[in-house]
């Protein structure tokens, strides 16, 4: 018995002997009149043992049998299911083998296997994180992860990722081979068609974002009002209307920092068990994981009103996620870019716009290349250049010439020569 049963058996037995009342020993026992009166029966009719639980020693009716412990031991070593915690695990083997496990109770299978864990546990650290932001849109956090996220069949490539501070939810996502601006004009593209244009947008000082030469004003341009010039990033971002906050360590933006060590954790083997082995696969499967990621992670806003707002009426998608360049429209109404003429295709004979103007030329994601000014497009058309023949050119007829050998009195003839001074006459 142990101590606790041990007192319970001491104080009913002063009961049976008549030295306590039913209320006194069911005050010392903390336990009611009736629960007592039953203890008394049940050592009347078996003795000492009528106190200890009727459970003891039994196996629990929920417990698992030995056929599934076993299935799991053998899943704890598998190849597919490497390097997966235990969290992960009881979701992948709820979902993909028909076991219904907890997460803890993986855990003491695999301690009792002597198996070690995916990451060794560290003491917590004592940190402030920032308070969200109370409404979804208010601001949205967006990086990339180069990492090898189809492992030995694919070579490593970026996940460029976007997450909303309020609610924690992936609104925009895709691989590509590398971080570049395209992948991140189509992450924008992506966020806008599915939630609405965000507040503010808050990334890290990759050159994407930011230009090189933001910080070469000198102090008569800032006198003067001149801004900073902006990447390609910036100045779609500009046009939208999206506030963008530069971070200066990645502290800073915590939240897109622990959203790829948690997508590095899971998606690896998620994809895995998918039996990816391109990116273009891998970005076919990409909103599956994302919807799975949202259910399990992204929590309510402390206000439901979306701050996302939808395009004006007058603003054309495709017109501004697009690559700018500034040229100077030339007297025959053309401009050069990328190595071509064009000129503005037009219907009527008189200019559209003034020769020697100032105009962003800008060239969309799938190509189509147009002039932008005072918020109208003008289509551009190549031009072709003349194939220009000129005089046929003699052929220069090859003389073979014999090296040219230097004079007996030539100065290099008289290196290493004693030298020969001429007597002076006196």
């Amino acid at each position: 018995m142990t101590k606790e049963e041990l007192k319970r058996y001491t104080v009913i037995m002063k009961h049976i002997q008549g030295l306590m009342t039913a209320s006194e020993a069911a005050k010392e026992l903390k336990l009611s009149t009736r629960q007592v009166f039953r203890l008394k029966k049940r050592i009347l009719e078996e003795g000492e043992s009528g106190i200890i639980h009727k459970n003891r020693g039994r196996k629990p009716a929920h417990a698992l049998t030995d056929e599934v412990r076993e299935s799991i031991q053998n899943l704890l070593t598998s190849e597919q299911y490497r390097n997966c915690n235990d969290h992960h695990l009881a979701e992948l083997w709820a979902e993909h083998e028909g076991i219904f496990v907890s997460p803890s109770t993986i855990r003491r299978i695999r301690c009792a296997s002597h198996l070690p864990p995916k990451r060794k546990r560290r003491p917590p650290k004592a940190h402030r994180p920032r308070p969200r932001k109370p409404q979804a849109g208010m601001l949205v956090q967006i990086d990339a992860s180069f990492h090898p996220w189809l492992e030995d069949r694919s070579a490593p490539f970026a996940l460029l990722a976007a997450i909303d501070d309020a609610t924690g939810e992936i609104v925009a996502a895709t691989f590509r081979p590398r971080e570049d601006t395209e992948g991140y004009i189509l992450l924008i593209k992506q966020m806008i068609e599915q939630k609405g244009i965000p507040m503010s947008i808050y990334s890290d000082q990759h050159t994407i974002f930011r230009s090189p030469k933001e910080a070469t004003l000198s102090m008569e341009q800032e006198l003067a009002g001149e801004t900073p010039p902006l990447s390609q990033f910036g100045h779609v971002l500009q046009e939208l209307g999206i506030t963008h906050i530069k971070a200066l360590t990645p502290q800073a933006k915590g939240r897109i920092e622990r959203l790829f060590e948690t997508l590095q954790d899971r998606w690896v083997v998620e994809l895995r068990l998918r039996h990816i082995h391109t990116i273009e696969e891998a970005n076919r499967v990409l909103p599956a994981l994302i919807r799975k990621h949202n259910q399990l992670f992204a929590v309510k806003p402390a206000d439901p009103e979306s701050a996302y707002v939808l395009l004006n009426e007058g603003q054309d998608l495709e017109c501004i996620l697009c690559y700018r360049e500034k040229r100077t429209v030339g007297s025959g109404e053309t401009v050069s870019y990328g190595g071509r003429t064009y000129k503005i295709a037009t219907k009527n004979a008189k200019p559209t716009i003034p020769v020697k103007t100032r105009v962003e030329v800008r060239e969309t994601l799938n190509g189509e290349r147009f002039i932008w000014y005072k918020g109208e497009k003008y289509p551009l058309e190549e031009v072709e250049k003349p194939d220009r023949q000129g005089p046929p050119q003699k052929e220069k007829a090859s003389i073979a010439r014999s090296p040219h050998k230097p004079a007996a009195n030539h100065p290099w003839r008289q290196y290493n020569k004693p030298n020969r001074r001429i007597p002076q006459r006196v």
